[in-house]
């Protein structure tokens, strides 16, 4: 899918407030509201917009420490790294777990209250998962960026066509009439 200076123009305005109405986005991207709508809906079609969120502030719920765990596995089998990840889905802290390269297997964001539940995370369930040869946390101290993608690092599609706009009907005169 092609992606013009116009979807950027969306998701950058998406990214930056998904509960902004139509008319809105519409105004900030120089579209009127009908061209605004079929390319959102294209491009939720076509899978670049995948859903939208609310961002809550953890501390707020109490979840005041952030962890990083480093993991390298025992095997690195399609099953050992299949069912490392089905039991990784049922940690509700955990944020979020990617497979790397380098030194480790995985690494993995972990919300925690304080270092006594991240303890007890550890006992009662990050080690409980068969297979895992070493680990290594650290605790966020202080996160200093938090963004979406970067679109303005991306170039407008080549020969993507611009939205056509509708030709707007000339306005009508008021009729002439009495003034009160």
């Amino acid at each position: 899918m092609a992606i013009d200076k116009f979807d950027l123009a969306i998701l950058r305005e998406l990214q930056r407030d998904a509960r902004a109405s139509l008319g809105d986005i519409s105004a900030a991207v120089g579209l009127s509201t009908t061209p605004c709508w079929n390319r959102i809906k294209r491009m939720e079609g076509d899978g670049v917009i995948l859903g939208y969120t609310v961002r809550v502030d953890p501390t707020a719920l109490g979840f005041r420490e952030t962890v990083i765990v480093q993991v390298t596995l025992e095997s690195h089998s399609d099953e050992t790294i299949y069912a490392f990840g089905r039991m990784l889905e049922e940690i509700p802290e955990v944020l979020e777990a990617t497979l790397i390269s380098g030194d480790y297997d995985y690494l993995i964001r972990i919300a925690v209250r304080d270092t006594r539940d991240y303890e007890r995370l550890l006992r009662e369930k990050l080690y409980r998962i068969p297979g895992i040869r070493h680990s290594k946390s650290s605790f966020v101290l202080r996160t200093l960026k938090s963004s979406g993608i970067p679109l303005s690092a991306i170039a407008p599609a080549e020969g993507a066509k611009p939205a056509r706009e509708p030709r707007a009907a000339p306005a009508k005169a008021p009729k002439a009439g009495k003034v009160r």
